[in-house]
């Protein structure tokens, strides 16, 4: 019995117990930092906001022209020839599986809301933006959450001829491209994000658009920007009624 229990703390033992503790600790790391899907914003953790996190994923949908769902799709077994893991193509399958993800940067025209008419261009910035993204793959730099619930983001798309793995760093800068199109404007309202590039990249590119007369530039000139045409109805709201002292 003595042996016994010499035999059990002897420095191979201990070696042993202590590679297994660590090799297991890294495989929950491992699995929690790259294999683990995202499933919707609410997953979205403060640490993966801190590390300002890259995700794959492909769009399923755009439902604004400055706003999209993201699947995310982490890790292998997506794509050929080690396919053994598919996106959903069915509404029903897709509820609750997604990231919503608002393009840090730029304001793209307002379509109709809540009784709102929508702003000119807004079909035509919406209707571009679901020709260049929607059923493609993305990668997304997560940056904050806004006040409604969505997952601010710096979309890339990767290029032509470029290993997908390269896309995040390489890719093309999706709100540089909407703003070079002349999809939208320059958000500049507090606590604006650029991700890599700056504020007046962004204002040199959107004003290359207008010198040009891409998209809502067409004429020249808008008659009123997003952030304004927001500004105009947010005080035409009535206000809230007084809480009850009852």
């Amino acid at each position: 019995m003595r042996n016994h229990a010499i035999l059990l703390v002897t420095p191979y033992t201990l070696v042993a117990f202590i590679s297994g503790a660590m090799l297991g600790a890294g495989g929950t790391f491992v699995w929690r930092r790259w294999l683990v899907r995202i499933r919707t914003a609410e997953w979205v953790t403060p640490d993966i906001l801190a590390r300002k996190r890259w995700v794959k994923g492909v769009v399923t949908s755009v439902g604004d022209a400055d706003n999209f769902r993201l699947y995310h799709m982490p890790s292998i077994g997506w794509h050929w020839p080690f396919k053994f893991r598919h996106v959903p193509t069915l509404s029903k399958d897709l509820k609750a599986q997604t990231i919503h993800i608002r393009i840090a940067g730029v304001d793209a025209p307002e379509g109709a809301h809540f009784g709102k008419p929508a702003q000119p261009h807004a079909e035509e910035s919406l209707l571009w933006l679901r020709r260049r993204i929607e059923g493609k793959t993305v990668y997304c730099q997560l940056i904050r959450k806004d006040q409604y619930g969505r997952i601010i983001a710096v979309p890339t798309i990767p290029r032509r001829f470029l290993p997908t793995l390269l896309g995040k760093r390489w890719g093309s800068p999706l709100a540089l491209e909407m703003l070079r199109a002349g999809m939208g404007t320059t958000y500049e309202q507090a606590g604006a994000e650029y991700g890599p590039w700056t504020r007046e990249e962004f204002l040199r590119v959107e004003a290359e658009a207008r010198a040009s007369r891409r998209g809502m530039w067409k004429h020249g000139r808008i008659i009123e920007t997003p952030a304004e045409y927001k500004r105009r109805h947010a005080l035409l709201q009535p206000p809230s009624p007084p809480l009850s002292q009852n």
